[in-house]
């Protein structure tokens, strides 16, 4: 995969992240560092969800 693609494609996922976890910070985003397994992490710790309620968000918000 091209740098330029996993770009785009984290900038999407940062997008869907913050619409739907509106209290994530750039610092947690600069925390994860590219890393979607980083940012579920993170969001697991502040937020609660689990890892699968997580994806399911990202997902079912990706296809609206």
């Amino acid at each position: 995969m091209n740098p330029k693609h996993m770009t785009s494609q984290w900038d999407q996922i940062k997008g869907r992240a913050k619409a739907i976890w509106n209290e994530l910070a750039d610092n947690d985003f600069r925390k994860a560092d590219g890393s979607v397994d980083k940012l579920h992490s993170i969001i697991e710790e502040r937020f609660g969800d689990s890892r699968e309620a997580i994806r399911a968000k990202l997902d079912k918000f990706r296809l609206k």
